[in-house]
């Protein structure tokens, strides 16, 4: 299923031209279906990867989901900032363990530090607490200080799984939902497609987070649900150019299937590029402002998982949908059977050139080329042309006010009385 007619011939290559102007002008250089091969092995390689990862080695579940208890600590004193690494050091004294996680929330003044463990009980709490108040004497930016000024509480691990329970259930109406469409708007095998670079986007995502180790929190669950029309956002826009350029294929025979969707990749590689771009620099900005300026946990977790889904939602879209679609429709007789065409085609025309080049070799004088394939290359491609406008461009019908506003004094025509004027 991997090739669409392998031993078919390409066009002649043109001159070979600069990298950027390929890029721009969405000629069909880069030939993308055509190495798919290339693509199915490196992506079939990285979910595996991060299948493993997921099934061998898991998550690192945050406090709402596993449970347990949450210490927050003003993140000054009189000595001036206390830094995540102090309270980590007098946790571990204090109770011989070291906590799940410390990290710093908000800035300035109202900058705390906030510890999460497993769940401690009260005596526990109160050791930690006065462990804190000892050795690092945390104050309040109105000076209060003592345990008093040291918030704790106690998380429920149920919280994280009804969080979790609910993003399944909007995963689940968000497929048949988004099939249903595809199918209708597009047709099914675009649908399959479109679905099949979803879900690697998802295990790809999941598994860089149970690789690297990130912490899951519900707003990476929330992140995660965000990144699903971002990924088939772009998929979509691509379909929409095959489509097009598909539109009548099956009676010409100046291209594959795959080849005409090749070149609506090419067409709209610029675009998927700048879209993505544009989408993944807001998320940048996110994660530097939110983690390296605020040092807000939240905006960490749902800027982490939005920038690595809208990356790889952006190459499963460009390399892996499009190729799919072309295995699966190149399944059916009919796209086999133009492809043999276009073989047959091209064969012709290469013998043709070859005798020209023999007769002319022996003879020593230029043979009169025969242009009917010319003129039957240049209708399919007339056809083509025509068919693509009519998809792209909807007819308009003039309405009766329109022809009325096109005439000087917006008077509108006298109808036909039967007499002849003299």
């Amino acid at each position: 299923m991997a090739t669409d007619t392998p031993d078919v011939q390409r066009e002649p290559k043109a001159r070979r031209q600069p990298f950027f102007t390929k890029l721009y002008t969405g000629t069909g250089a880069f030939d993308i279906v055509g190495k798919r091969i290339r693509w199915y092995v490196i992506f079939g390689l990285l979910m595996l990867v991060c299948l493993g990862s997921i099934i061998f080695r898991g998550f690192n579940l945050g406090i709402e989901f596993e449970g347990g208890t949450k210490i927050q600590v003003p993140a000054h004193n009189a000595a001036g900032p206390i830094s995540t690494q102090q309270v980590t050091d007098v946790f571990s004294e204090a109770l011989g363990r070291e906590p799940a996680s410390v990290q710093q929330v908000g800035t300035g003044d109202s900058a705390s530090i906030q510890v999460k463990s497993e769940t401690l009980n009260a005596g526990e709490i109160r050791q930690v607490n006065l462990a804190l108040v000892e050795k690092l004497n945390p104050q309040t930016p109105d000076g209060r200080t003592g345990t008093n000024v040291i918030s704790d509480s106690l998380v429920s691990g149920s919280w994280g799984s009804e969080i979790s329970q609910q993003a399944l259930i909007a995963l689940a109406v968000f497929l048949v939902l988004v099939t249903i469409f595809l199918a209708v708007y597009f047709e099914r095998w675009m649908a399959v497609a479109a679905l099949a670079a979803l879900i690697h986007d998802v295990v790809i995502t999941s598994g860089v987070y149970s690789i690297v180790g990130f912490e899951v929190t519900p707003a990476t669950v929330i992140g995660l649900l965000t990144i699903l029309g971002f990924s088939l956002y772009d998929t979509v826009v691509v379909f929409d150019k095959v489509k097009e350029n598909t539109r009548g294929l099956l009676g010409l025979t100046r291209r594959t299937y795959g080849e005409a969707a090749n070149l609506a990749l090419n067409q709209t590689l610029m675009r998927s590029i700048n879209t993505s771009l544009i989408a993944l620099l807001p998320v940048m900005g996110l994660l530097i402002v939110g983690v390296g300026l605020l040092g807000v946990g939240t905006l960490k977790d749902l800027a982490l998982v939005q920038l690595a889904g809208m990356a790889v939602g952006a190459l499963s879209s460009i390399f892996l949908a499009t190729p799919i679609l072309v295995d699966l429709k190149m399944r059916e007789p009919k796209y086999q059977q133009q492809a043999a065409r276009v073989l047959a085609r091209r064969e012709n025309l290469a013998r043709k050139a070859a005798e020209r080049e023999a007769t002319t070799a022996v003879t020593g004088e230029p043979v009169e080329v025969d242009l009917t394939d010319d003129d039957a290359l240049d209708a399919e491609l007339r056809q083509e042309r025509a068919m693509a406008a009519a998809s792209s461009v909807p007819t308009r019908n003039p309405k009766a006010a329109d022809a009325k506003r096109a005439r000087p004094g917006g008077k509108a025509a006298a109808r036909p009385s039967g007499k002849r004027r003299r």
